[in-house]
């Protein structure tokens, strides 16, 4: 099931990440007092103790990472403890991961002869991604990412330059999107008001934000006109539920892409 929203203090932590760009990432990385999951954007409730289900519900849509020798391309892949399992899992696996971050984010995380480091933001560093695997990748990988893509970049060329480095074959997940429309359906239900309550200490029903808000957060018309965008383009897509273990799974989902 998603946390228990007592173990977080929703009413601070919503401060405390929110507004999260490319560059505060870079500071994040850069500061000592935070934690390697607070310099991604988690606080510790939403991530400890949960990097096993997350890698598990991501293996689930990405085959290529039970096989072995496959490309792989991570981006936005962070320092934290995914991070570190997806490395681990490349050397076991015998794959070739490329991982995409910022200079300072890469930094953290350890050399690992199974892992190439492109220090950049995507799509900027595109041609020195597609250097790495002419064929093109088995897997890509952007998970937590879009929706900062969202406030401050373009998603339709972010998605469209990532699927032009699948190989046929390979699929690519865009996942654990805050999707505000989703969001709304919780918090309108018995369930998300109850969890509203207790994530943000307080006793007053959650204020619903309007299923037509102006596009500042991603939102159901924003996930369905990629699915459709990709589909045109020669592409299979799909919205697709997270599992049920993962910490954000009432109130996000993810997207699939798969190159026939």
């Amino acid at each position: 099931m998603a946390v228990q929203p007592a173990s977080v203090d929703g009413a601070v932590e919503t401060r405390r990440f929110a507004d999260i760009t490319f560059d505060k990432f870079r500071e994040r990385a850069l500061d000592p007092t935070l934690t390697a999951n607070e310099k991604i954007g988690f606080p510790k409730g939403f991530r400890e103790g949960l990097t096993d289900a997350i890698l598990a519900d991501i293996r689930a849509k990405l085959p290529a990472l039970g096989e072995r020798g496959r490309s792989i391309l991570d981006i936005g892949i962070g320092c934290a403890e995914l991070a570190q399992e997806t490395i681990r899992l490349a050397g076991e696996r015998d794959h070739k991961l490329v991982g995409v971050d910022s200079e300072e984010m890469l930094a953290l995380l350890p050399d690992a002869p199974q892992l190439t480091k492109v220090p950049g933001r995507f799509p900027d560093v595109r041609a020195e991604l597609a250097a790495h695997a002419p064929a093109g990748y088995d897997a890509i990988l952007a998970y937590g990412v879009l929706q900062c893509v969202f406030v401050e970049g373009n998603v339709f060329r972010f998605v469209d330059e990532a699927l032009s480095l699948l190989a046929p074959g390979g699929f690519m997940l865009v996942g654990d999107l805050a999707n505000i429309s989703k969001l709304r359906r919780f918090l309108a239900s018995e369930a998300g008001a109850a969890y509203h309550r207790e994530y943000m200490r307080t006793d007053e029903p959650p204020v619903l934000p309007p299923f037509a808000e102006p596009g500042e957060r991603m939102d159901d018309a924003a996930m369905l006109a990629l699915v459709t965008r990709a589909r045109n383009a020669g592409y299979d897509a799909w919205v697709v539920p997270q599992a049920a273990a993962l910490p954000f799974a009432n109130r996000r989902e993810d997207l699939l892409f798969a190159r026939p």
